[in-house]
């Protein structure tokens, strides 16, 4: 019995020497884990380093143009902790599609009139939270230099999608070419066409597809990114577009309406939209691309209207 209390003895003197030891070891320059993670994180915010991770933000584009047009925004939000994601498609319908379904959380790729229409075929919770660009819809050819020179017989081509379609017969009329019924909507087709002014034929053609059959008709309307793509320059156009200023033709930055019920979320787009919005971009927009691209209502605040 002596020898076991003798061995109990010995045994707490050890573990207690052990803990003295420690305690020691922590006074003399050594830290627990702990400590260390104490002692970095108020280093940290002395320095005003951020030590939470970086927010990412899927956007959803059409076409590698928008790479350079977003290049400043993305340099410039992250420095706010926000990596911004560029995720491509191929086509205009899904963009819409995969941002209701939570797939990407923005996109920026289409103009008001093309997400009302979505939204009325589709009943997507979506919407604006900021205006981005204006890109116009002007009047090439190879065969004539002024529109008083297209005569009866000869073809224009315009785009056959409802709202770029819409917008070239405007383009037509404000060049002289046709004219309008006053009861046609906004979005108005051939079968709206009260009078022919000149008498052309129209030919719809899908847009992207238009600069390359100007050496078949004698004009076309082409949209400003195909006319980039193919090289075609705004001071050659036949007839420059006259819609600038016209707010359903403005393009866009489109959100869930679900997300901006949460106040971090709309803090997140909010710098978002202010980062496209900046000197740097528009500077892209006139050196990188000829000002095919025109800022457009960025003096309106979508967000908190």
């Amino acid at each position: 019995m002596m020898k076991i209390k003798k061995l109990m003895t010995l045994t707490l003197s050890a573990a207690a020497l052990t803990l003295a030891l420690t305690a020691c070891g922590a006074k003399t320059g050594e830290t627990t884990g702990s400590e260390s993670t104490q002692a970095a994180e108020t280093t940290a915010a002395a320095s005003g380093e951020e030590t939470t991770d970086p927010v990412t933000v899927k956007l959803g584009v059409v076409g590698s143009i928008y790479e350079e047009l977003w290049t400043p925004a993305k340099e410039a939000l992250k420095g706010e902790g926000i990596d911004l994601e560029i995720v491509q498609f191929s086509d205009y319908v899904t963009p819409n599609n995969a941002l209701a379904n939570g797939e990407i959380d923005l996109n920026a790729f289409q103009h008001r009139i093309y997400l009302k229409n979505e939204i009325e075929s589709y009943g997507y919770k979506i919407e604006n939270i900021g205006n981005t660009f204006i890109i116009p819809l002007n009047l090439y050819s190879t065969k004539v230099k002024e529109i008083s020179e297209i005569k009866d017989g000869d073809t224009i081509a315009i785009p056959n999608d409802v709202t770029n379609g819409g917008r070239a017969l405007k383009v037509l009329e404000s060049a002289g070419l046709i004219k309008i019924k006053k009861e046609a909507g906004f979005n108005p087709t051939v079968d709206d066409i009260e009078e022919y002014t000149v008498k052309i034929k129209i030919e719809e053609l899908a847009a992207n597809t238009i600069p390359s059959t100007l050496a078949d008709v004698t004009a076309g309307v082409v949209n400003g990114n195909y006319a980039l793509d193919f090289g075609l320059k705004t001071e050659e156009a036949v007839f420059k577009d006259t819609s600038l200023g016209e707010e359903n033709y403005w393009n866009l930055i489109a959100a869930r309406t679900d997300d901006l019920a949460d106040p971090e979320k709309k803090a997140v787009y909010e710098k978002v939209v202010k980062a496209f919005q900046s000197a740097e971009t528009e500077t892209v927009f006139n050196d990188t691309f000829g000002g095919y691209f025109i800022k457009a209502g960025w003096d309106q605040d979508m967000l908190n209207k």
